[in-house]
Formats: structure tokens, sequence, C-alpha cells
């Protein structure tokens, strides 16, 4: 039993009279089992990119099995299809027909969001949920265009190519840039690299969203006034400044209608939202829409009186568009970048809406095949005339909540748009712009989460400044612009966190051998003669120097305390590695080098429950001499106790 610390004795100024019980057994730190560089490698790659260990279920089986399993990790449908039967069929009917409903009035508007002809918008939402059925892992991800990935891909294509100037050009670009974000995607699933998307924080993602969601509103104003010549740009104030210098253009007919619409789109939304159960009227209300409002411009020819209506549109499913595809020229720089910012933001979002339904129904998304499924629809789609999807929030609810059990819901959905593009498409051709302006709007407006910019300012103020950069960027100066501002701040944070690592003075918890912060528990109290200090982070290039001249200042701190208390000088430094998860060279010359300086004052540097690295790396330095027996320790308790107990001794046989 290890001994208890009096709380009296901790008070004492003499060292004469221990304040400490020994009643304990003192622990060995055990070495790690020796292991050669290339074990040391493979496990750290197999820890790095492999956390979850896809072969484990491999492992054992006959090599037909083995077979099986595989093709079935690379193609999910293989795993559910067999067991599939009517009475889900019957779900992911109704559940597909929903989203279709929803799926066909978005697409059309996410498609113009892009500076795309609107067919491919729905080209968009036929191809890709194909291919994400047979390859994708969750059940309630609904496929297609999403408002934030066609806003960027609209946004930074148009600074180069006009999309009404040069309109081929333009598609052949946001085909390409489909096809590098998709092939971007597949290689981070494939290599096991996802960690690579989570340099987008939730701060980031959440000003990044509510800053685009107000731009994309605001451009909404263009359809929704009536306004013809309105700018190119994204930011808040020339898009303020084409509103209002261009008040001639507004049209009292067009406000009137747009805003009805968009009240009814809203008022639908919030019905939904109050009430979970009643999801259809939020799906359904999009379509509705558009069937009344094209009603409305045929019957009373309000195109005549300054309505914009989509026009006419191409009939038939997708043709071939892998000889648009653009791999040279001027332009290869530019749907890089647009493909892999798409690429990131939109698997971001397909990722996190995928996990967020599937712990609602307690089942597990594999991250590396969503990036692999999602990356091959895009790389599909980039040759059929679609652009950058992945899973939409607003359609996957819709999917959740109207029953979906499996992806055939994407299929039905497919399936729906299809008929859609063979024989309703002459239909959509009195279609106002002012209602797709309206459905965008409801869209993104939920992308505007307040409470949880709320959250993050009373959990972290640091993240609150990420996420006001975000969106204060996004607003002011542009979408990709903004995101970059928000993720370099972010890194920042990252950085500084590293190289300005924390430690920690430990106090004992009177009457226990318990260590704690000292300034988190205020009853912890100093031991005289002992300096205690946790450091809690790796120790590094990026930090070494820093530790060293933190400690030191530690201990400068703690002898003028001592001094004003008339307390004996400093006898040890105890340095708590339970936190220290690795070390390298910069570290272990740290260590030694303390080490000399302590020395040089006459104090004695202790080790307590370092980890196995770092064990390792200093046995394998010239500072092995550090790791004897009187100067580590299992424990903070273990090493008061021995230390306090040779300080007795010693000064027994002076006496």
């Amino acid at each position: 039993m290890v001994g208890k610390f009096d709380q009296e004795d901790l008070g004492s100024q003499d060292h004469n009279n221990p304040c400490v019980e020994i009643s304990m057994e003192i622990h060995k730190v055990e070495t790690p089992p020796k292991r050669s560089s290339l074990q040391k490698l493979m496990n750290k790659l197999k820890e790095t990119f492999f956390p979850d260990d896809p072969l484990r279920q491999f492992k054992g089986q006959p090599t037909k099995q083995k077979w099986l399993l595989g093709f079935q990790y690379i193609f999910p449908i293989l795993q559910w299809g067999p067991h599939y039967n009517l009475n889900l069929l019957k779900s992911d009917i109704v559940s597909g027909l929903t989203i279709a409903s929803l799926a066909i009035p978005q697409g059309i508007s996410y498609a113009k969001l892009a500076n795309l002809p609107p067919i491919v918008g729905l080209y968009s939402s036929f191809v890709p949920p194909l291919v994400y059925a047979v390859l994708g892992s969750s059940r309630d991800l609904a496929v297609g265009p999403v408002s934030i990935a066609s806003l960027i891909m609209g946004s930074m294509l148009r600074q180069e190519v006009s999309p009404t100037l040069d309109p081929i050009l333009y598609l052949q670009l946001a085909f390409t840039s489909t096809f590098f974000a998709g092939l971007f995607q597949a290689s981070l699933g494939l290599l096991r690299l996802g960690f690579i998307i989570d340099f987008l924080s939730k701060a980031t993602l959440i000003g990044f969203m509510a800053g685009a969601a107000i731009i994309v509103s605001l451009q909404q104003l263009k359809a929704l006034l009536g306004i013809t010549h309105f700018t190119t740009e994204m930011g808040l104030v020339p898009v303020m400044s084409s509103v209002f210098h261009n008040t001639k253009e507004w049209s009292w007919q067009t406000i009137l209608m747009g805003f009805c619409f968009l009240i009814f789109l809203l008022v639908a939304r919030h019905v939904s939202i109050k009430k979970p159960k009643l999801f259809w009227v939020s799906a359904g209300a999009p379509l509705l829409s558009v069937i009344v409002s094209t009603l409305f411009v045929y019957v009373f020819k309000a195109q005549k009186h300054g309505i914009s209506v989509i026009g006419k549109l191409e009939q038939g499913l997708n043709p071939p568009s892998w000889n648009l595809l653009h791999f040279h020229g001027s332009h290869l720089g530019l749907v890089l970048k647009t493909g892999l910012i798409t690429g990131i933001i939109s698997l971001t979002e397909g990722i996190a809406v995928g996990r967020t339904f599937a712990a609602l129904k307690n089942y597990q998304v594999d991250g590396n095949k969503e990036m692999i499924a999602i990356g091959v629809m895009n790389v599909v789609g980039s040759t059929t005339s679609c652009y950058v999807t992945t899973g939409a929030f607003s359609r996957s609810a819709v999917n959740h909540n109207a029953g979906a059990k499996t992806a055939v819901s994407n299929i039905i959905m497919a399936v729906t748009v299809m008929v859609t593009l063979l024989f309703l498409m002459p239909l959509f051709r009195y279609t106002p712009n002012l209602v797709l302006g309206a459905i965008i709007i409801t869209a993104v407006i939920g992308l505007i989460d307040v409470p949880a910019a709320y959250q993050i300012w009373k959990v972290d103020k640091f993240d609150f400044v990420v996420m006001l950069c975000a969106f204060f960027g996004v607003i002011f100066i542009s979408v990709q612009e903004g995101l970059a501002l928000a993720v370099g701040v972010s890194v920042f944070k990252m950085v500084l966190q590293m190289t300005r690592p924390k430690t920690v003075v430990l106090g004992n918890i009177p009457g226990t051998d318990i260590f704690r912060n000292k300034h988190q528990y205020k009853d912890a109290v100093s031991i005289p003669g002992f300096l205690i200090l946790s450091i809690q982070a790796p120790i590094n290039f990026a930090n070494s120097n820093y530790l060293n001249d933190r400690i030191l200042r530690w201990i400068q701190d703690y002898e003028e305390e001592e001094e004003t208390k008339k307390h004996s000088g400093l006898r040890f430094l105890i340095l708590d590695l339970e936190a220290v998860s690795a070390i390298d060279t910069n570290g272990v010359t740290f260590v030694r080098e303390l080490r000399r300086v302590l020395e040089q004052r006459g104090v004695e540097l202790v080790l307590v429950n370092p980890v196995g690295e770092v064990i390792e790396k200093l046995q394998k330095s010239d500072a092995n001499d550090i790791l004897q027996q009187n100067t580590l320790f299992l424990t903070v308790g273990e090493a008061v106790s021995s230390l306090f107990s040779s300080i007795k001794n010693v000064s027994s046989d002076h006496v």
C-alpha cells in the first residue's frame, strides 16, 4: 500500500522531520520489449492509416470466404442485398419518391447556382445516386448536388471564364473540376488519408456555412427582385451595391410572386421542424411551388409582364461528357484548385451527414469507404454530364424521416428523375426563376446554426474567433479566401498548442498519495524541497526550447517563493511524463541538458511514468544514465515517498 502524506508534516520546514509516512512498495518501471525498426515502422503505419484494422475480418477465414468478404467490403450492396425483401422495398419506395420530389426542384436550382444549365442539375441526380447505392455504406444518405459545392464551383470558375460568353468552355471546366474532385476523394479513401479533411474544424465549418448561406441568399435577390443586370462577384458589398444600383429594374410582379412562394416555403419548413412527423410538408413544398408557379405563368402569360422563366430544357438521359474533360491548357490550375476545394467541402458534408444519421439508427459508416464511394460517383458523373455531388443534409433528413431502410431509396429517386428526364422536361419550360431562388434560400437558411455558434462561444473563445474569420471572410472577401483564412487560423492554433505545450505544477491532496494541478485543486499543497511538474504534450523540436525556458522559470518562481517562506531550497525536480506520448532527438537533448543544468544548481531530476517510446529513446541516447532506479518511478506518490525516505536516511547518517 502506498503511504499517505500527513498535512501537518507538509507544513514542516525541517527535513529531519520527514513529511512522509513510508509504508509502500516501490514498483519498477518496465522497459517495453525490443522490436526491430521494421516492426516499429509497420506498427506506426498501421496505427496511423488503419486504426480500424479492416483486415481483421479476413483472419482465419478460408480462401473462398475471403474472396466473398473482399467483394462485400468493396461493394457493400452485396452485404445487405441478399437479405432484401418486399417490406424493405415498400419503405424505400416511399422514401425514394419523397426525396425525388425534393431533388428535382433542388437539382434545377443548384445547377443555376453553379452557373450551369438547369438540366445538368437533374443529370447529377440520376447517375451518381445509382453509383452510390452500389458502393456506399450509409442507408440514409440521399445523393445529389448541394448548395455550398455549387456556390464554390460557380464562384471559382466564373473568375476566369464567363458562363454566358463562353458556355462550352465553362461546361468543360465544370466537368473537369468534378473529375478531379472525385479523383481526389477516392484517393483519400484508397490511401486512407481521411484525416486531411479533419483540418476543417467544426468552428470553421459553422462559420463557413453561415457565411456561404448568406451570400447564396443575397445572390437570389436577382431572381426575387427581377433584376437583369447583376454583379458576378460574391462579396456582400458588390452584391448589395448591385441590388440598390439597379432599383429601376425591380419588378413588383416578380417581387410579389417571389416573396409569396418564399413565405410559403419557409412556413412549410418551420412546420416540419416543429413536428418531424410532418416531414412531407417541407419535402413536397418545393415541387408543389414549381408546379403551381409554372401553371400560373403558363395560364396568365406572366413572362410577358417581366417574370423570367427557365426556358426550354433538353429531353433525354445523360449524354456522355468524357470528350469534354479538359486536361490541358491555361485553365488546368483552375480546375485542379476548384476540384480540390469542392472535393474537400462536399466530402466533409457527405461523411458528416452519413455519420449523423447512422448514429441515430445505431449502425456504423466506414469513412474510407464513403470517400471511395463519393469519389467514384463523381468520377463517373464527370463522364456523364454531372457536376460535383455528395450527400445532402436536407434530402438525407427527408430520406431518414420518410423511413428509408437501405440505399435502394437512392435507386428509386434516380428512376423517378430518369422518368422526369425522359418525359416531363417540357413541363418545366415555364417555371419562373423566382421560385428557384426561393427554393435555394429555404434550403440554405438551415445552414445558419446560431445555437451551435453560441455553444462555441461558451466553450472556446479561440474557436469562436476561427468561426468569425470564416464567416466574415466568406461575406466580405470571397468563398475560397474565407475558407482558407479560417483553415489558416485553425492551423495556427494547432501549431501554437504544439509549440507552447501546457505545463502545470502538481501538489498533494492532503491525507492521500494523490497529486493534482494546484491551480485546479485549491487544497493541493506543495511539498518543501520538491517541485513537481506535469508536461502535457509530446516533447519535440517545436517545443523543447520553450519547455526548457518554462521549467527554469518555474524553478526561479519556486525558489523566490521558498525564500519568502524561509523554507529550505529546492532538492528535487519531478517531471510527470505520463501525458508525454512521444519524444524526438531534440526532446532527448532537452532532458539531458535540463539534468546538467539542475546538477549545477544542486537539484536532482526525477522522471515519473515515461511511456515506452520515451524510455527506448532515452536508453539509446547518451542520456541513458538518467534512467536509474533512484531517478525513475511509476507514480509521483512513489517518487516523493522514496526520495523523502532517502533524505531521512541521509540525515540520520549525519547525526
